[in-house]
């Protein structure tokens, strides 16, 4: 993720001129020098988060670090003076997120950006706009599925699948609603991604079910979907659905479909988003949601230019999290031999 958004940020700065990459952080000195050789750009690397607070050669940071250095990493930088946009999770565990999240609403509010970059995402955007609109009328259930087609690398660090992935989807929801859920339940189950990975997971298959005062959503994630990575969203109207992406053998072209109820001969609305052409080298997610981290990261840029506040912050992490945790101490079971586990 870390080469993921510096090259977004190299292109921002090749094309617009809006930022600069003053310098990159990274334990491996050498995977560092390989990225500049190949991007044929010179900075200097530092070995350390503290090495680059210390030598304030910047003003912001892109923080692309495991899970469980966020909270240190996004500590250290702040406190020097630094804005920073943190990738997901804000720190894995709901205790962690609201020691965090106090800690910056006391000292340093406008501190912090974290990465959602669905909110960022073309057809989404599109499709929340289809939805206030009205053009399906009342919506009373949202359904999201995120599924990789493969299990982590081996020695991957998981805090689990959904704090892991599903924190995704809730916050897509919690955006797409303006509300939060009275009460949700997980289900899990270990059925195959486990047996082809040494990453310590909990599930390799989950199920979160929420419920709003007047609506449901139901998120679907998954390391198991072996034909290829699977990203779709669908809002359910009383006069109608949108539905956005579907699983294909076209990743980069995402359709974005509005139907009103059985009858009508054609939908209201069928558009199509190219996300540009696939590339072998990088991670699957990034054939659906490349554009979509280029957009997050020109925010968060513009966000420090004008010293405003960050469109996504610490608490829409902390909210997601607390979804997930109301979740997981409802969890219900499944081995893969199909005996139910409380």
């Amino acid at each position: 993720m870390g080469a993921v958004h510096a090259r977004n940020l190299l292109q921002l700065q090749r094309t617009e001129g809006v930022c600069e990459i003053a310098a990159l952080v990274e334990t491996d000195e050498s995977r560092a020098r390989r990225f500049l050789d190949e991007s044929g750009y010179d900075a200097p690397v530092f070995s350390s988060v503290a090495a680059l607070a210390s030598a304030r050669v910047c003003k912001a940071a892109l923080i692309a670090t495991p899970t469980e250095n966020h909270r240190e990493h996004a500590s250290t930088l702040i406190d020097a003076g630094y804005r920073v946009l943190l990738e997901k999770p804000l720190t894995g565990t709901l205790a962690g997120d609201e020691a965090f999240a106090a800690e910056l609403d006391r000292d340093h509010p406008q501190a912090l950006m974290l990465g959602f970059q669905r909110r960022f995402d073309e057809p989404l955007r599109y499709a929340r706009e289809a939805m206030a609109s009205g053009a399906i009328g009342r919506v009373f259930k949202i359904f999201s599925a995120l599924e990789d087609s493969g299990a982590p690398p081996d020695g991957y660090q998981s805090g689990g699948i959904l704090p892991d992935m599903s924190v995704h989807n809730v916050d897509e929801v919690l955006w797409l609603t303006g509300e939060m859920p009275h009460s949700a339940v997980a289900v899990g189950s270990r059925l195959y991604g486990h047996t082809v990975s040494t990453c310590e997971e909990d599930f390799d298959d989950a199920m979160l079910v929420m419920w709003f005062r007047d609506a449901m959503a139901q998120i679907q994630v998954s390391r198991n979907h072996v034909p290829g990575y699977r990203v779709e969203t669908v809002i359910h109207g009383e006069q109608g659905h949108i539905h956005i992406g579907r699983f294909d053998q076209k990743p980069c072209d995402i359709t974005v479909e509005v139907y009103g109820r059985r009858g009508r001969k054609e939908p209201i609305d069928f558009r199509v988003f190219s996300m540009g052409q696939p590339d072998p080298n990088a991670p699957e997610f990034m054939d659906r949601f490349g554009p979509a981290y280029k957009a997050e990261a020109a925010a968060f840029i513009e966000g420090c230019r004008s010293g405003g506040a960050f469109p996504v912050t610490h608490n829409d992490g902390l909210r997601a999290q607390r979804v997930i945790e109301a979740g997981m101490r409802r969890v219900i079971t499944a081995e893969n031999n199909g005996n139910p586990v409380s």
